[in-house]
């Protein structure tokens, strides 16, 4: 039984419902009715009922319609993991990420690598923050990071979001009554943040919006990721800036406002790698990267 003859037979079953089967079974001599009878003489079965009108699948056809699916499937497999091997695009590739915006990012990059690179393994680390992301990138204990601009020398980065901050605070607070929130009236205000130690973008871009408004931030609390960021938002311990992301996570109690102005920050996120990774893997994944995670219009120069 040969793969092309069962491919020309799911083709058929499933064309069926779409009115194209007869036609193409009964063009006399066509590779493809030739496919199906040798696939019948060879199963000793018939796989398909045909009038002058009219083609079904038989109860044979229909019993093997779904095997026949799963083993093409399996080929396709074998042909592309056998394919990789022969490219080098086999192995591991680590990569950092931490935050809303990659956990918006990453479910994209993670299906298409497993889809279309099954000989590469990807080991998903995370709380990796864009500074401790970056130095990794940079001594060589992490293939990719998602990191905020400017990167060092040695590294090369290709932005995949832009991130407006915003404002995340309880729906029980009065400035949730705004439609938005100047950083000036966060003055006073207990605010809760990513660690210090983390060297995360968004803590930096946050205390840097609060001192040009003329203040300095009162952090009364960190926390190691998002989620138990805005859960403590939603307690009421404070408020947070966020990336404009967050709102994709839906907490009881917890409401987000832009934040006012002009000179709000807007974070390029990026994926960097260090510039003399050579990597066949690596740059079969940076390859999947660039298509499904495609550099936004509004994006600065990436930098390398």
């Amino acid at each position: 039984m040969e793969l092309r003859h069962l491919s020309g037979f799911v083709a058929v079953a499933e064309e069926l419902h779409f009115g194209r089967a007869a036609d193409r079974l009964h063009i006399a001599q066509s590779p493809l009715s030739q496919q199906i009878k040798l696939l019948e003489r060879d199963l000793g079965v018939k796989l398909f009922d045909r009038t002058t009108r009219t083609v079904r699948l038989t109860p044979a056809g229909q019993a093997l319609l779904e095997p026949a699916r799963r083993l093409l499937a399996d080929a396709s497999a074998v042909r592309r993991t056998v394919r990789a091997a022969h490219l080098g695009e086999v192995g591991r590739v680590s990569v950092g990420f931490a935050g809303a915006s990659s956990y918006s990012a990453l479910p994209l990059l993670t299906r298409a690598v497993n889809s279309q690179l099954p000989g590469i393994e990807l080991v998903l680390e995370g709380q990796t923050y864009t500074g401790e992301a970056l130095r990794r990138v940079a001594d060589g204990t992490l293939d990719i990071g998602f990191v905020a601009l400017p990167v060092r020398r040695g590294i090369t980065a290709r932005v995949v979001r832009m991130e407006r901050l915003v404002l995340a605070l309880p729906d029980s607070h009065p400035l949730a009554a705004r439609p938005e929130v100047p950083v000036s009236e966060l003055a006073g205000e207990p605010l809760v943040t990513f660690p210090l130690s983390r060297e995360s973008a968004v803590r930096e871009a946050m205390v840097q919006a609060c001192h040009e408004a003329g203040f300095a931030p009162r952090i009364v609390q960190e926390a190691p990721d998002s989620y138990n960021m805005l859960a403590l938002v939603g307690a009421g311990v404070g408020l947070a800036v966020v990336v404009e992301s967050a709102r994709n996570i839906h907490l009881e109690h917890v409401v987000f406002r832009p934040l006012a102005g002009d000179d709000v920050p807007v974070l390029p996120i990026a994926l960097g790698w260090r510039t003399g990774n050579r990597s066949a893997a690596l740059h079969a994944v940076l390859r999947v990267a660039e298509e499904v995670l495609p550099v936004p219009a509004d994006a600065p120069d990436s930098a390398g």
